[in-house]
């Protein structure tokens, strides 16, 4: 039987790419998510639990991340795929808009905007806060 081997990094690209999927399927063919089987018409409480897990996994696995990484690509790999989310959500508001057609959606779009902003920039503020801290730049001598 294969074994499935996924490092920390592969689930991080998993994660946003799945975070991808579910916009995709949110704005363009309306679908609400697995939680709307169980508590329909609570668009917060879906999109609050789904922002916590993801972000939550997305910055605090990055140290673990980096010490287990031993090439550089997958690090790369796992910040374009970062991006991925936040193209999606900048298309909707910006070029297709008319999907967004009720202010649930709208308070979705820029949730998520914001979360997929936070782990851009979060997760590359702390790589480079890391990568000083492992080559020991600025201490004493």
């Amino acid at each position: 039987m294969p074994k499935l081997n996924l490092s920390i990094s592969g689930i991080s690209i998993g994660m946003a790419v799945a975070l991808a999927i579910w916009e995709v399927l949110f704005f363009f063919f309306g679908w609400e998510g697995v939680f709307a089987l169980a508590y329909p018409n609570r668009l917060g409480f879906q999109l609050a639990w789904m922002t916590t897990i993801y972000l939550s996994f997305q910055l605090v696995s990055i140290p673990f991340a980096m010490r287990a990484a031993r090439g550089r690509f997958i690090g790369v790999v796992d910040g374009i795929a970062s991006l991925l989310p936040l193209l999606i959500v900048v298309v909707v508001v910006f070029g297709k808009s008319q999907l967004l057609n009720t202010p649930e959606r709208w308070e979705a779009a820029l949730l998520l905007m914001l979360v997929t902003l936070t782990d851009l920039f979060g997760g590359y503020a702390f790589n480079i806060a890391l990568s000083r801290r492992m080559v020991d730049i600025g201490t004493p001598a």
